[in-house]
């Protein structure tokens, strides 16, 4: 009995792997589910309604964005993490998802590296000080001043996210304090500052920009080095506190166990994606840095990532539960 049984497994797990190959050789044959892990209206939804888009079409199949926002990013990118591993989800992670909740939240719901197939590293992304208009400063300097005699309050897209700890930076390096409001996203923060409800926001600059082109917003200062393409006469924050710099980051991951012949083909959909003329011109708009690197890359990219933010998470002395 235990030959012809050794045999009929045998049968029963080449014709598994088989049907398997035959599978994934024929990805995508379905909707693709991309979760966005913050609420709609922020940078990251921004950045990843443009590349499904793009990526759909090259890959014959659409691509439907999911937002599932909380937790700054770690409900959506647990969702994805706990997905089934054939490439029908997947995550445009930050990061906040990557680098910044693994090092962060005392509860850890998924691991960063053993938990996800990278993709590619799509975009670097420039974040902004900005302030409601009735708000009676115009430069860093003038913020700085005001916060050392009048209390006030700064909204960000969620607790642990880079904008959290961007403002932190800031309060930090300028002596000020200021009031730490946290949102579900940047979408829901700029409707609070728009209406005035927070005069002080940290976003990315992609979500942000449309508002401080319409006058809504006033732009203060930049978080990166040098300035942004997109907003030439924007001072960085560093040139009133020099050694101030922030951003953040979207790359496409995939859950642990993606067969790699999957993974190569989302890469290649992305790297069409993040060459095409329209694509580029629109992340030009808000200064986006495009990427578009290998699987590879972003894995390293992952680890540098989370060694870099470590002594800043410490220093900040941020934790979440």
């Amino acid at each position: 009995m235990t030959a012809p049984f050794t045999r009929r497994v045998a049968l029963t797990l080449a014709a598994a792997v088989l049907t398997a190959t035959a599978a994934q050789a024929d990805f995508p044959e379905r909707t693709i589910t991309m979760v966005i892990p913050f609420a709609a209206g922020g940078s990251t939804d921004l950045v990843g309604r443009v590349v499904a888009e793009r990526m759909g079409r090259e890959l014959g199949q659409q691509i439907v964005v999911q937002n599932v926002g909380g937790g700054g990013g770690s409900l959506g990118a647990a969702q994805v993490a706990e997905a089934d591993p054939d490439g029908y989800t997947i995550l445009m992670g930050t990061v906040a998802t990557h680098a910044l909740n693994p090092l962060i939240l005392k509860q850890k719901p998924y691991d960063p590296v053993a938990d996800f197939a990278p993709v590619s590293l799509l975009v670097v992304v420039p974040n902004v000080l900005a302030v409601n208009p009735e708000l009676p400063v115009n430069t860093v300097q003038e913020l700085i001043d005001l916060a050392k005699t009048d209390p006030l309050a700064y909204a960000s897209s969620g607790n642990g996210t880079p904008l959290h700890l961007s403002g932190e930076l800031f309060k930090s390096m300028a002596g000020i304090e200021m009031t730490h409001i946290p949102y579900r996203g940047s979408g829901p923060a700029l409707t609070d500052v728009l209406g005035n409800q927070v005069p002080v926001i940290f976003d990315n600059l992609p979500s942000a920009s449309g508002h401080i082109n319409s006058g809504k917003l006033r732009a203060l200062g930049v978080t990166t080095a040098e300035r942004a393409p997109s907003f030439p006469d924007v001072p960085t924050i560093a040139e009133t506190l020099p050694g101030y710099e922030t951003y953040t980051w979207n790359a496409l991951f995939a859950p642990a166990g993606t067969p790699p012949e999957t993974i190569e083909l989302l890469n290649a959909a992305a790297k069409v994606a993040m060459a095409d003329p329209a694509v580029i011109d629109r992340m030009g708009t808000f200064s986006a840095t495009i990427v578009a690197s290998s699987p590879e890359e972003l894995g390293a990219h992952v680890q540098a990532e989370m060694t870099k933010w470590e002594p800043v998470v410490q220093e900040a002395d941020v934790s979440l539960d």
